[in-house]
């Protein structure tokens, strides 16, 4: 399994077949993922890329962090895992609590 990761500050023009070739100067790129708004589908801004291996990634990193691509300095970094968040729960005390409990006492 390859090295996984983030790279930020895109350019909302930035494909992901730009992306690739750009990456493929540091070596070979198992995967490459502009992540896309589920609402308007446009660009986030951000992407994943996946290289073949550490010593890959390691490069990438080195020349591609700060690069600039369509403008804007790119962000590359190894990806970290996604922290689990609670769902459906936002702590606002639940039930009657909340809405100022039960006045027909």
């Amino acid at each position: 399994m390859g090295t996984r990761l983030y790279v930020g500050n895109l350019s909302f023009n930035t494909t992901e077949g730009e992306l690739q070739r750009l990456f493929e100067q540091a070596g070979k790129v198992t995967s490459c993922n502009i992540i896309m708004d589920k609402f308007t589908n446009k660009s986030r801004g951000f992407a994943f890329v996946e290289m073949s291996s550490q010593d890959e990634a390691n490069k990438a990193i080195a020349t591609l962090n700060g690069k600039e691509v369509d403008g804007r300095a790119l962000t590359v970094n190894e990806a970290r895992p996604r922290e689990e968040r609670p769902r459906g729960d936002f702590g606002g005390g639940g039930g009657r609590e909340w809405r100022g409990g039960d006045r027909r006492r």
